[in-house]
């Protein structure tokens, strides 16, 4: 290609129409331009690294590194020309740049930069910290340290050893006294002698601790005093690294179509983070849209694919497109953005209120309803309804507490609300300590080997892309899912699901990761790919009831 960072499609795009707003890039569906963008940015991929960074297809396994996300976004130039910009999340190999990929915002590896000197600096204070920590001056002090304690400790131990030596013998001598014919005034002189021989001996040993205390205190002094020293070292280098990545914050600018710009550290100032999150401004969207507005090209429209193997914790798919992450783009995008006319949020869209639940079952305790897809449980940060809302309406005379458990929005099913505190308490009770038996019934979007079996995949929210959930084995929560194949067909796996435990979106990071099912759920616009719902379904739920203390069934026919 030519040494430019503006593509041309290879395909004929004249019957292709522009879309009328830019891409909302929190939740999308690729516009058909940026499908043949990423498809002909995924062949030169293909083609060009063949293997190299290992992104080529058929090269994955848990030995080779990860792959990356990639970017592309249509473009259109003064002369109303389309084309595309590609760019890649991170460095390509150990670069920041590559022929035909938009820059970075702001290169930190640019030769002689101050970052690149700052680094320099900081390696020659952890050499300078590691050749203390580990020289012949810090291990002499502690050996030195040892052997003080050691020694006083020995000599402690003799000392009153002896002090209950002499204090037996003194006891006989007493003891002996009193049995032979000895002048009262003999026997006073005695004892007044080991009393004084006791009283010297504590005098002594007084005088030990003293000095005992003194070798210590000038033993540990010496040791201490070394390793301050080499803490002072560490804390300058922590205040002077700090400095160094506050200077990088204020270096990354980043630009709207007015060209107004604002820094990486004042955009994230608002945020629940307040620094910006390692990595922030180095996705593939920020830097397609700072080369677009500072060259005068106006986005038409965007998509960003993984290319690759998947890393151990998130779920990645070769080829499939992800939306922009929220924890390090959206405030970024937010200012990226604010003057550009964006697609409608698709999460956003009021569902119609007025529609009332099913209800399968009711008594004077619990509601067992037939929750639709696409519905909250509870109330959210917007304005869209919510089984609670919903609830209230159909039933305002209930007195406690409504939710005892959740289904996931695109969850569709089986979902058990109480009327009452004792309702709610007991099921409480029940869903904690996993008495409860629940039944999903699910559609994978691939073939499944073998017929059953079970995912142990611990849990843990990915701060930096809510609402999604990442494997995590380090402080994730336990997650057991047993799962048995009901049927396959036309290439994909009908299943059923049987949760021990019950972590948000379980079932569908078990489903989609690789080291789950490595297949995703039909419809999971989070770990697979976006259609028309998601396909699945609490099938099936098994409480003990309330007050008639009595196991119950509620079952829901699978609507897909």
């Amino acid at each position: 290609m030519e040494n430019t960072k503006l593509w041309e499609f290879k395909e004929d795009i004249s019957s292709i129409a522009l879309p009328d707003k830019f891409t909302f890039p929190f939740f999308y569906q690729p516009h058909p331009l940026a499908v043949l963008a990423a498809e002909q940015l995924q062949k030169y991929l293909s083609e060009e690294f063949n293997g190299e960074h290992n992104f080529g297809l058929g090269q994955f396994n848990d030995l080779l590194p990860i792959g990356k996300m990639f970017g592309v976004l249509v473009v259109q130039s003064p002369n109303k020309k389309i084309q595309f910009l590609a760019a890649f999340s991170g460095k390509l190999g150990e670069s920041n740049h590559y022929l035909g990929f938009a820059p970075p915002v702001y290169d930190i590896l640019e030769e002689n930069s101050f970052f690149l000197q700052g680094e320099q600096n900081i390696n020659k204070q952890t050499l300078a910290i590691a050749k203390l920590e580990s020289g012949e001056i810090l291990e002499t002090l502690k050996s030195q340290h040892q052997e003080v304690i050691e020694r006083i400790e020995e000599e402690k131990k003799n000392k009153k050893a002896l002090i209950k030596q002499n204090k037996k013998a003194r006891d006989e001598k007493r003891k002996d006294a009193h049995t032979l014919p000895v002048e009262i005034e003999d026997l006073k002189l005695l004892n007044e002698e080991l009393n004084e021989q006791s009283k010297k001996e504590q005098i002594e040993l007084k005088h030990l601790q003293k000095k005992w205390n003194l070798e210590l205190e000038q033993s540990t002094a010496s040791l201490n005093s070394h390793l301050s020293y080499i803490e002072r070292l560490k804390q300058d280098r922590r205040e002077y690294s700090n400095a160094l990545q506050q200077s990088i914050f204020e270096e990354y600018t980043f630009v709207d179509n007015r060209k107004e710009t604002r820094s990486l550290r004042s955009i994230f100032e608002d945020t629940i983070f307040q620094i910006p999150p390692a990595g922030a401004g180095e996705c593939a969207a920020p830097k397609l849209l700072q080369y677009a507005f500072l060259n005068k090209l106006k986005p038409i429209c965007m998509a960003e694919f993984w290319w690759g193997a998947s890393p151990k914790s998130e779920v990645r798919k070769h080829k499939q497109y992800y939306p922009a992450c929220k924890g390090k783009c959206e405030p970024i995008l937010g200012h990226m953005l604010r003057h550009t006319e964006l697609d409608e949020n698709p999460l956003l869209f009021l569902k119609d209120e007025d529609v009332p639940l099913e209800i399968i079952y009711e008594d004077d305790q619990i509601i067992v309803i037939n929750k639709p897809a696409e519905l909250l449980s509870v109330p959210g940060n917007t304005p869209l309804p919510s089984v609670y809302t919903k609830i209230l309406k159909m039933r305002p005379d209930i007195e406690g507490p409504i939710i005892v458990h959740r289904l996931d929005m695109s969850t569709s099913g089986v979902m058990i609300l109480t009327k009452t505190n004792q309702a709610y308490f007991s099921l409480q009770r029940q869903f904690i300590k996993r008495k409860t038996k629940k039944t999903y019934i699910a559609l994978l979007e691939g073939e499944i080997s073998g017929e059953k079996g079970i995912i142990e995949l611990p849990l843990s929210q990915d701060i930096l892309d809510r609402p999604k959930q990442k494997v995590d084995y380090d402080s994730g929560k336990e997650a057991v899912t047993y799962w048995e194949v009901m049927e396959v067909k036309d290439g994909k796996t009908r299943i059923k699901f049987h949760p021990k435990t019950g972590r948000t979106h379980q079932l569908r990071v078990h489903a989609a990761h690789h080291q789950g099912l490595n297949s995703p759920i039909v419809g999971d616009d989070l770990y697979g790919n976006i259609s028309e719902r998601l396909h699945l379904h609490a099938f099936r739920l098994v409480v003990i009831h309330p007050t008639l203390n009595k196991e119950m069934t509620f079952k829901i026919a699978c609507p897909f």
